[in-house]
């Protein structure tokens, strides 16, 4: 099994199936960000969604035919 990341901005996908050490840093980042600077988010407005893939059923999927 594989987890990889999607982070969102409201209803808005900024980041789609990063790696875990990747979304670590990129959520790290985004939340001291939307603290500092001034933009139309908020941290409540950051949200992430975590899913778990296992590789070989999804390589074995007729999706990738």
């Amino acid at each position: 099994m594989e987890k990889i990341y999607h982070i969102y901005a409201k209803d808005k996908c900024l980041y789609h199936s990063l790696k875990k050490e990747e979304f670590e840093k990129i959520w790290d980042t985004l939340n001291n960000m939307v603290g500092l600077m001034k933009t139309e988010y908020s941290a409540e407005d950051l949200t992430y969604e975590e899913l778990s893939l296992n590789k070989k059923v999804v390589l074995d999927s007729s999706h990738w035919f």
